[in-house]
């Protein structure tokens, strides 16, 4: 290829608004740049001086996608700072809403955004006219998802019923069997989704990436677990200022996350199925040896698999959990603020979503750090997009270009959800 740029000012098929610069001189490439040109929203400056009891509904409406993540990871940090553990059913119902929020934010990116690259579709719209069972299935399978979080949360998006210590209210045990049903046609359908998704044609991409993910000794991570990673990071959620740094670069309204010894990282499925694939259920891990994906896939592109993976155990552990509820006596545990720091970190469907805040002794709070998954992605992002265009130079312009969009999306970023906080750093010119 000669010098050329391949250049998309609009990302398709992502939340929010990115863009793509590749410049190519000769059999090099010259120049990446993953564009964030969202204006950012200043979530972190709203919360300051706002109650501690109001984080979770006001992080909530950073995604309406995954507003559960935000939710989790504000309440976890809130009970951090003030020293209370939420334990038994209350924590149970954390992880069924926390599994309704995978399994509509999967089966939106699986079927909606991520499948049309495989199959050749400009979007699911043009899709749905060739495969029409196959979208129903997608759209049906996101609704399942919706009517988890609906029930438990009282509404599909942006959900009200999170507070710090529990739930305002928690459901009926017959609220909850009204989901068996729809989760039984699920589980089955996310069967079938991995099974078709693993026959889709993959670009050779291996890469030695560093996973990082929480990992639990007893479970598949949502909540809670230990930060570590595939290059021997262990270390307490506490800690993960020391490991890791937020750095501006000009091209991206969103702050872009590094480890600050070895650089970029990968955040999301794939890190958290290399790290945790003994913590899957059964018919979960039975469904990835079938298919032939297990523990060490490196391919990207092979996230859609992996994604399908992980719905099918969000809708098994969904099950689990409605079969052995009993409604706890109180929908949350009594809350005494005190002046404090506490620190949250769960599992958003894209990967670990990291909260900080420091609380006064008025229950105020004086000051917020949040990191979204797609910052925690976007140097890899970048890293991924250089390595590709290059492996990949000699395919004619509209071709790489349409592989590079897919290069992105296989991590399905949330650009909105990024764009939280730009640094501005001001210099002072003397006249």
């Amino acid at each position: 290829m000669k010098n050329t740029t391949i250049k998309v000012d609009y990302l398709a098929r992502v939340e929010g608004e990115g863009s793509i610069l590749i410049k190519i001189k000769g059999n090099e490439v010259t120049d990446v740049k993953f564009g964030i040109f969202e204006p950012p929203r200043f979530f972190e400056a709203f919360l300051r001086g706002r109650k501690y009891s109001e984080a979770p509904d006001i992080t909530s409406r950073i995604c309406g996608i995954c507003p559960i993540a935000y939710q989790m990871s504000a309440v976890h940090a809130m009970e951090d700072a003030f020293g209370i553990k939420v334990t038994g059913q209350l924590r149970e119902l954390r992880r069924l809403i926390y599994c309704g929020e995978w399994i509509e934010s999967h089966g939106l990116h699986i079927y909606m955004l991520h499948a049309p690259d495989f199959l050749g579709f400009q979007d699911a719209l043009q899709m749905a006219k060739g495969y029409p069972d196959i979208v129903k299935r997608g759209l049906q399978l996101k609704k399942t998802g919706n009517d988890i979080v609906n029930v438990v949360g009282g509404r599909e998006i942006h959900p009200i019923n999170v507070r710090v210590g529990g739930f305002y209210r928690v459901p009926t045990k017959k609220e909850l069997n009204t989901l068996v049903d729809k989760l039984k046609w699920a589980r089955d359908a996310a069967l079938e989704t991995v099974r078709w998704t693993a026959k889709l044609n993959f670009p050779e991409f291996e890469q030695d990436y560093e996973f990082v993910s929480l990992r639990h000794p007893n479970e598949y991570p949502f909540n809670e677990g230990r930060l570590v990673s595939s290059k021997g990071l262990d270390i307490n959620v506490k800690e993960y200022e020391n490991h890791f740094e937020e750095e501006h670069v000009s091209h991206s309204n969103a702050l872009q996350s590094v480890h600050k010894e070895r650089g970029e990282y990968f955040a999301g499925p794939l890190a958290r199925f290399n790290l945790n694939f003994d913590k899957l259920s059964p018919i979960a891990q039975e469904s990835a040896k079938e298919v032939g994906v297990l523990k060490g896939v490196c391919n990207p592109f092979k996230s859609i698999i992996v994604r399908s993976i992980e719905t099918l155990y969000a809708c098994d552990e969904a099950l689990r959990i409605i079969n052995q509820y009993e409604p706890p006596e109180k929908s949350y545990i009594d809350v005494i603020p005190s002046k404090g720091i506490g620190f949250g970190c769960t599992e958003a469907p894209r990967g670990i979503l990291y909260h900080r805040y420091h609380i006064g002794d008025d229950g105020l709070i004086k000051d917020a750090k949040i990191v979204p998954p797609t910052s925690q992605n976007q140097r890899m992002i970048e890293n991924d997009l250089r390595t590709f265009a290059s492996s990949n130079i000699n395919l004619p312009k509209n071709e790489l270009t349409w592989k590079c969009e897919q290069t992105v999306r296989n991590y399905d970023p949330c650009i909105s959800c990024a764009t939280h906080l730009i640094k501005i750093d001001f210099e002072e010119t003397k006249i």
